[in-house]
């Protein structure tokens, strides 16, 4: 997550760090925490850049190019 996200020409200059918070073998479930450092309120940032679905889908689109 480290890489995808500090390599993103989108957020990657936001990104700060990822932590797995918790692991699951039985159910092959993460849950990780994502840190990003915004700049002061800006015109539409947070409702853009900042919205899980855009997040969600740099970390989808990356999965698809390796494949």
């Amino acid at each position: 997550l480290t890489e995808v996200y500090s390599s993103s020409p989108a957020l990657g200059r936001y990104f700060r760090s990822a932590q797995v918070i918790s692991f699951s073998n039985e159910s092959s479930t993460v849950i990780y925490q994502l840190v990003f450092s915004v700049p002061p309120s800006t015109e539409g940032f947070m409702e853009n850049s900042m919205n899980p679905d855009f997040i969600r889908n740099i970390l989808r689109q990356n999965i698809y190019d390796e494949d």
